[in-house]
């Protein structure tokens, strides 16, 4: 499968499984220095590799005849500044809510872990702008996902499969905590906790053989 014909096959995915909405959210994936991503104001469950233009770091236009999507600065921000090979921008319900009514999303399970721990909000600004590029390039500072503020989601990976995962994680913590603030007040787990899962991790128990 090449880099448009993924794009296509997680564009339907992020469809399927609500994590964007209409023509909202956007991806990419980068072979070296050329960056393949979804095109401006299409939905991305219609999407046909052709459709999806092919960009250089830089972010001028390589191969396609459509504009790339208006957030490609903030993704070739995140290329430069990270080891990503692929980025997922969404606009999902929880993670939404999330960055609408909080500065950061607190490690309320260990599965938090995989995207770095605690997940932080960028300052909002207006999308496809530098300010929320720059915005979200620290918030995944050491991270593997970012929340913006009043607006949604961004996860990266080694692989589009990677990053589609991240977010996929992302959006499950979201709406365990704004769930969980529906029973009461979600607790948040500390570093010796956190600490202890890496232990375990690094360190899995060993079962004896009969």
């Amino acid at each position: 499968m090449n880099l448009r014909e993924e794009l296509c096959a997680y564009g339907r995915r992020a469809v399927e499984l609500g994590l964007v909405i209409g023509t909202s959210g956007n991806l990419s994936v980068r072979d070296g220095d050329r960056v393949a991503v979804t095109p401006s104001g299409a939905a991305l469950d219609r999407l046909t590799p052709d459709m999806c233009p092919v960009v250089d770091v830089e972010g001028f236009l390589l191969e396609g005849e459509l504009q790339p999507s208006s957030e490609t600065p903030m993704h070739l921000a995140i290329y430069e500044t990270t080891d990503a090979r692929a980025v997922v921008h969404t606009h999902s319900m929880f993670g939404t809510v999330v960055a609408t009514t909080m500065t950061e999303l607190p490690p309320v399970h260990y599965n938090a872990l995989t995207l770095g721990g605690t997940v932080k909000v960028a300052p909002y600004a207006t999308y496809g702008t530098p300010e929320l590029a720059a915005g979200v390039r620290d918030a995944l500072a050491g991270k593997r996902a970012a929340l913006m503020a009043n607006h949604g989601g961004v996860t990266i990976g080694a692989t589009l499969e990677e990053a589609f995962e991240a977010a996929r994680l992302l959006e499950w913590l979201c709406e365990v905590y704004v769930r969980g603030l529906g029973v009461g007040r979600p607790a948040v787990l500390t570093e010796d906790q956190l600490a202890a899962v890496v232990e375990r991790a690094l360190n899995p128990p060993r079962f004896p053989r009969r």
